[in-house]
């Protein structure tokens, strides 16, 4: 190989290199991908994760990425070594990043790669990426407005849980929640809610409601509850004897077919958060039911999970307490808290976000 060709070679190398670090900083994960060879393997085993081709390299990115508020990656030239059509190299890197739960830092790493010449040019066949220094000490900055100003993503006006969240916001949680496992679609309103609710659950389902505003604004309690479409569960607890019959329904309540309700918080990392006075409806939520669908206004979206214990606390409490005084003469109050960070069965739960706000 003559020496132009091994300049070529180096130049094409250094811009794949320059590429990836792009690829990364705006997002791109498809082209990100197709950087690697078909049968490439990423791995990172600081973190730790370990991606095989293409397609896991694609997911494996838009699972991390979607965890960041902001992430900036500085790549600097390392060796190259060329034999034939692969090659060896290493490139160093200093990142700094905030995820969307708080945390930041910055470190410094090593990309230890090996290249392979294919019909589409030089690309990776694998990189390993090794930490050589952390600090996690918290960033003072935050990445700057249009107008210059330093602050962090919008998700709504101050503490105020009644906005609903921006578009960015809402396409944020539907990512996050679906990386967790969770089927999530994004509906324009509640009677989209209503229609889908319909193609979800088949006719002749065990169907249990929890008690809901959400639900009871929207016409879904009444769709599922007054209908002979479904075999109603929650109608016939209310009818049975608490002192006769508890066992029975507790056990109609915590394993039907489908379980629908809403929840008080959910957050654009992918957990959901569903508070309760006595419990009976947490374990319907937590796996009981075959399926579970949470109905779920824009205005439940919130960054991480200290926002959404306080709207518990601040916002969701205050308004069942005033609904449950009227009700049955009691205030309520927050006694068992259950948090959803993931959905490991697939197709189990699903998560109808609105584009409007609706409920506590």
């Amino acid at each position: 190989m003559n020496d132009f060709q091994s300049i070529a070679d180096r130049v094409e190398i250094e811009a794949l290199r320059g590429e990836f670090t792009d690829a990364a900083m705006m997002r791109d994960r498809s082209r990100l991908a197709a950087l690697f060879t078909p049968d490439a393997v990423l791995r990172m085993p600081d973190v730790p994760v370990e991606f095989v081709g293409r397609e896991e390299i694609r997911a494996g990115g838009e699972r991390l990425q979607e965890q960041w508020d902001f992430f900036v990656q500085n790549s600097h030239p390392g060796t190259i070594r060329i034999d034939g059509d692969t090659a060896t190299g290493r490139t160093y890197v200093q990142e700094v990043a905030r995820l969307l739960d708080g945390r930041s830092g910055m470190n410094f790493a090593v990309y230890h790669d090996t290249y392979r010449r294919t019909e589409e040019g030089w690309r990776f066949s694998e990189r390993v990426y090794e930490v050589r220094y952390v600090d996690t000490t918290p960033l003072a900055g935050a990445a700057p407005s249009g107008s210059g100003a330093a602050e962090m993503p919008e998700t709504r006006a101050g503490d105020d849980f009644t906005a609903p969240a921006s578009a960015e916001s809402l396409d944020r949680t539907i990512s996050a929640l679906r990386a967790n496992g969770f089927t999530a679609e994004l509906l324009d309103d509640a009677e989209a809610a209503r229609a889908r609710i319909k193609d979800l659950i088949p006719e002749g389902s065990g169907v249990f409601t929890g008690a809901s505003e959400t639900l009871r604004l929207s016409g879904i309690e009444k769709d599922i509850e007054a209908g002979d479409r479904y075999e109603a569960i929650r109608p016939r607890v209310l009818m049975m004897d608490r002192a006769t019959e508890s066992d029975e329904i507790r056990r109609l309540a915590a394993t039907p077919d489908v379980f629908v309700a809403s929840v008080n918080a959910v957050t654009e990392t992918g957990t959901l958060v569903i508070a309760s006075g006595s419990g009976s409806q947490l374990p319907a939520s937590a796996g009981g039911a075959a399926r579970a669908i949470w109905v779920v206004g824009a205005q439940k979206v919130v960054p991480d999970l200290d926002t959404a214990l306080r709207r518990v606390q601040e916002h969701a409490l205050v308004l069942e307490s005033e609904r449950a005084l009227a009700a049955y003469g009691r205030p309520s109050a927050v006694n068992r808290l259950l948090v959803l960070n993931a959905e490991p069965q697939p197709g189990r739960g699903t998560v109808l976000l609105l584009r409007e706000a609706i409920g506590f």
